[in-house]
């Protein structure tokens, strides 16, 4: 299954990693292709976003199943395609490397089934790397950018 890792070191206590993470009206439109997401209940959203594979541009529809709320080290979750046969998960983990700064890793797998799945799945394996890491590093630029609006007051 295409996948990936990709880890940042924060200048802050573990909890305001989990302050951000652990909503996720506040990471959701930091979702490379963000279009809308849904609420549907503390463990379920509906997710829509605009997909580049390869030269293919796809509206995807994706639901989000929250498999464990770990406060405060990790969110973990379930994907599944609702307008295409693609199934995946994933995490942002937190760990504190002292008081004051955190290890945040976020980790993305996804992969298409059915006939279109042998070619869509290598653009994935490039692809899913590279997401992974923009997704983590935008996280860690608005949690840093809300601390510093919050120590503003």
């Amino acid at each position: 299954m295409p996948g990936g890792t990709y880890s940042k070191e924060l200048d802050l206590p573990i909890e305001k990693i989990w302050e951000f993470v652990s909503d996720m009206n506040k990471w959701a439109p930091l979702v490379p292709g963000y279009i809308d997401h849904q609420i549907l209940n503390e463990k379920q959203s509906t997710w829509k976003f605009k997909g580049d594979i390869g030269k293919i541009q796809k509206t995807v529809n994706m639901r989000i199943d929250i498999t464990e709320w770990k406060k405060p080290t990790s969110v973990r979750f379930t994907l599944t395609g609702i307008s295409e046969n693609v199934t995946g998960n994933g995490y942002f983990e937190a760990e504190s490397i002292t008081a004051y700064k955190t290890k945040m890793t976020g980790y993305l797998t996804m992969s298409a089934k059915g006939l279109m799945g042998p070619m869509v799945n290598p653009v994935l394996k490039s692809l899913i790397p590279k997401t992974t890491k923009r997704l983590t590093e935008s996280v860690a630029i608005k949690i840093i950018e809300n601390q510093r609006i919050a120590a503003r007051g």
